[in-house]
């Protein structure tokens, strides 16, 4: 039972964002979220509208959120304003020294597509490396029209805001350069050479090509 209260206490994505934000400004619920979506929080951190009002009660109930003076009060709990306590920042640095922050990797879905895609038929292959490539063009214009509007809100270059979206893009056009490369290599595409399983047994390789018929048949190394 105290294990389970434990885990139910402990501190998430959604608590830390919120204890980061009311930090700044005390704020009500709604006011949180409105400026959580201005901030397009759900690019960097999984956090949706029910869970912040979720850990607003679940924070001032530990005692991590103050609740401050409002004329808008007497509107109901929901209006309740609310700033990050003494305790809620002593916390929340507590949780940003973690080495869990840094030792983790994104698992993309399309390097999960990437990993299956030999299964594809042909011609699936290059034209989902192209609907990737037209997303990321507008994720590139979108993150970069962002990225001007906080450098105009901030008036510097030397902000989390600015380093986290620099390096979205970043990203980006890394993964842009690297599909055209693909592009450009996909007709070479051929089986593993020396594939090697769990059992031990060297059959055909886990990288097969469909996508090229039958020129590339998988090879049978067993023998």
């Amino acid at each position: 039972m105290r294990a389970s209260g434990r885990k139910r206490d402990a501190l998430t994505t959604p608590d830390l964002v919120l204890l980061s934000l009311l930090a700044e400004r005390p704020m009500h619920g709604y006011q949180a979220n409105l400026e959580l979506e201005r901030r397009e929080v759900r690019d960097w951190a999984g956090i949706s509208r029910p869970q912040v009002y979720y850990s607003l009660e679940k924070l001032a109930r530990a005692g991590l959120l103050r609740e401050t003076e409002s004329s808008e009060a007497a509107a109901g709990p929901e209006r309740q304003v609310f700033a990050t306590s003494t305790r809620g920042r002593a916390a929340l640095a507590d949780a940003l020294e973690s080495e869990a922050w840094t030792v983790q990797r994104a698992r993309p879905l399309f390097l999960t597509w990437m990993a299956l895609s030999w299964q594809t038929r042909r011609g699936v292959f290059l034209r989902q490396l192209r609907r990737r490539e037209e997303f990321l063009s507008k994720e590139l214009v979108r993150e970069q029209e962002v990225l001007d509007s906080v450098l105009r809100e901030v008036g510097h270059e030397f902000h989390e805001a600015v380093w986290m979206l620099t390096l979205t893009i970043a990203e980006i056009r890394t993964e842009m350069a690297w599909i055209r490369r693909v592009r450009k290599k996909y007709r070479r595409r051929a089986p593993a050479r020396n594939p090697e399983y769990a059992d031990g047994a060297r059959r055909s390789g886990w990288a097969g090509n469909p996508d090229r018929g039958s020129k590339f048949k998988k090879q049978n190394l067993s023998g």
